[in-house]
């Protein structure tokens, strides 16, 4: 028998055959405030009902769906996902639509409140942080194209269920600009790669195409352009996943963070505050916001990292012209410490980037700084413009920089998909797919990939991640902007 204890307490037998009510819980406010400084390696817990991160999508993405209400008393479940963002939601979903299996989503605080929620909304054709030429060298060509067929394939998993969402989506590829000329050559040979060995249609763009065709960014001295990308509302497009999974008979329980978790007998015991569910299996969808201590299976395998966002007032006429945007298509630029930026479609400017090392200091000035100079340093015209929104959020980055979908012990009805490095909004529902597709048993040849077969790795200097982290941004810098 597992014990897990993450408030000084162990879990009392339950009552079976209790189920929730299927009575949509009436709308309600959060009981407690965003927490700014909130950092997933120190604080004690991902909170309780705390209200979202003042971020534009939450802003703008209307009224919230229709939930469960939080967990009131004990009863049974057959699936329990822990989170409710894209990866959470996405598994209830086919859970739901392609076994059968009725899931329980139990999330701490609001649906989609994590990542999901303060992201960039940028849907690639990608997942975690490596380039195509990358998994050639580390796994051979052959695996690498058998990869690259799974990874086309989530994005149009993704595809299909952004054409079921009104979530503003722009169907416009993906940008990847050069922000030296010496990057240029990077791009050309990723490039070259996607289009002669996996068969993509890229075209790199001069620096005049680029402002001719997309946007005067001076910061850009060319792009790459890949045909695959949508950019969403990812807020709504979550909301969409939420109605879409509970319609299948999934619940979604807000409020009801995961307070101890006991393994005895094949079944699994999840205290929540308002009751303890159990489970036959149980699946973790938390990214970067899983609480400590949750599971030891997942003990110093994923390293959060902070992104910081801005979005501008809506643009006029004049600026748009100046700016020369003439495409909502997405753009990447070619720092390590990326910035992530596109012209949303109320034609106000959305941008980010890494930023802070910790929560604490995660609310500096010099983080925002960091994005209103890059507006005026890509885009001149827009330099003093009003910023309305403005938050940051954690990231989940793996060791090896790919996620991870998995089982990761064989004798544990436990499964986890995690590890994006940021790269989640697009592969989230077909990692959640194909974590739906494990916990129901389901054979598939892909599950021999690298993001299927083996857990999320460790690292020899886990303890030591802040300073290193610390220490890479200044090379980073040092090679990004001076060597």
């Amino acid at each position: 028998m597992t014990i897990i204890q993450l408030d000084g307490h162990t879990l009392d037998d339950i009552e079976s055959g209790r189920g929730a009510p299927r009575t949509p819980a009436p709308a309600r406010k959060p009981s407690q405030p965003y927490d700014p400084r909130y950092d997933p390696l120190v604080s004690p817990g991902v909170g309780q009902d705390r209200a979202y991160a003042p971020t534009y999508w939450v802003a703008s993405a209307g009224e919230a769906p229709p939930d469960d209400g939080p967990v009131s008393h004990d009863f049974d479940a057959d699936v329990v996902v822990i989170g409710s963002g894209f990866t959470g939601l996405a598994t209830a979903l086919f859970l739901a639509r392609e076994h059968g299996i009725k899931a329980t989503v139990l999330e701490a605080n609001q649906a989609a409140w994590g990542c999901t929620s303060r992201n960039g909304g940028q849907g690639q054709n990608a997942s975690g942080r490596l380039y195509r030429s990358q998994w050639i060298q580390r796994w051979g060509i052959d695996t690498a194209k058998r990869l690259d067929a799974e990874i086309r394939n989530g994005f149009e998993t993704f595809r299909g269920l952004v054409a079921q969402v009104d979530c503003d989506a722009q169907d416009g590829g993906h940008l990847y600009t050069a922000h030296r000329p010496k990057k240029l050559a990077f791009l050309e040979n990723e490039g070259r790669v996607m289009r002669e060995v996996f068969g993509y249609d890229t075209r790199m763009l001069s620096q005049a195409e680029l402002r001719e065709r997309y946007c005067d960014d001076r910061d850009a001295c060319g792009a790459l352009l890949e045909p695959d990308g949508v950019g969403v509302h990812p807020l709504k497009l979550a909301y969409g996943y939420l109605r879409m999974a509970r319609a299948l008979g999934a619940r979604v329980h807000p409020a009801s963070p995961v307070v101890g978790w006991e393994s005895r007998n094949g079944s699994h015991y999840l205290r929540t505050p308002g009751g303890t569910v159990r489970a036959r299996a149980v699946a973790i969808a938390t990214g970067a916001y899983t609480a400590p201590g949750l599971t030891p299976l997942l003990r110093g395998r994923c390293f959060p990292v902070l992104s910081n966002s801005i979005v501008t007032r809506p643009l006029t006429d004049a600026e748009i012209e100046a700016t020369g945007f003439r495409s909502t298509t997405f753009i990447t630029d070619t720092r390590t410490l990326r910035f992530y930026y596109r012209l949303l479609p109320d034609r106000r400017l959305q941008i980010g980037s890494r930023s802070a090392i910790t929560g604490a200091d995660a609310p500096a000035e010099k983080h925002y700084q960091l994005l209103v100079d890059a507006i005026a340093r890509k885009f001149p015209p827009l330099r003093g413009i009003q910023i309305d929104y403005s938050w940051w959020g954690w990231v989940d980055v793996s060791h090896d920089m790919m996620p991870r979908i998995v089982q990761p012990d064989p004798s544990q009805s436990v499964f986890y998909a995690l590890g994006y490095g940021g790269n989640g909004v697009s592969f989230s529902a077909h990692a959640g797919r194909r974590m739906a597709d494990r916990i129901a048993g389901r054979a598939d040849s892909a599950f021999t990939l690298p993001i299927y077969d083996s857990p999320l790795p460790l690292h020899w200097a886990t303890p030591f991640r802040r300073l290193g982290q610390a220490m890479l941004y200044r090379w980073y810098y040092l090679r990004d902007e001076i060597l």
